[in-house]
C-alpha cells in the first residue's frame, strides 16, 4: 500500500484516519493499546498527531492488516524492534561511562604515585 503523507508537522485524527484507511475510532483504539503513539492535545482537547506518531501507526496498521498479527503479536514485534534500539543506545552510554571511569581512575593513580 503506497501512502502519500502531506508535508506537515501535525495531523488531526480525521487526516490520520484517511491516510491510514481506517476509521477514527480505530486510530483512538490503537492509541490506547500502543503506548508509543502519543498525540499532542490542544486546549480544546483535540488530538494532534506528529509525523513520528503517523509513522508508528503505519507500522501498526501493516502489522495488523498486512502481516495479520494480533494486537498482542504486534506489541511484541514493536517491543522487539524497540528493544534492539534501546540496547544499542544503552551499550553506547555504558561504554562512554566506562571510558570516563577509566580516565578518572588513571588520573587518581597518577596522583597517588
Amino acid at each position: 500500500m503506497d501512502v502519500s503523507i502531506p508535508d506537515k508537522t501535525y495531523f488531526r485524527i480525521g487526516e490520520v484516519s484517511s491516510i491510514l484507511g481506517v476509521e477514527s475510532y480505530v486510530v483512538r483504539y490503537w492509541e490506547s493499546e500502543f503506548k508509543s503513539v502519543k498525540p499532542v492535545r490542544t486546549r480544546s482537547d483535540q488530538r494532534l498527531y506528529r509525523r513520528k506518531d503517523l509513522d508508528e501507526l503505519l507500522i501498526i496498521r501493516d502489522l495488523l492488516y498486512k502481516d495479520h498479527f494480533t494486537i498482542k503479536g504486534a506489541k511484541n514485534q514493536l517491543s522487539r524492534r524497540g528493544s534492539i534500539t534501546c540496547q544499542e543506545g544503552t551499550v553506547n552510554q555504558e561504554r562512554q561511562l566506562l571510558t570516563a571511569v577509566k580516565i578518572t581512575l588513571r588520573q587518581i593513580r597518577e596522583i597517588i604515585s
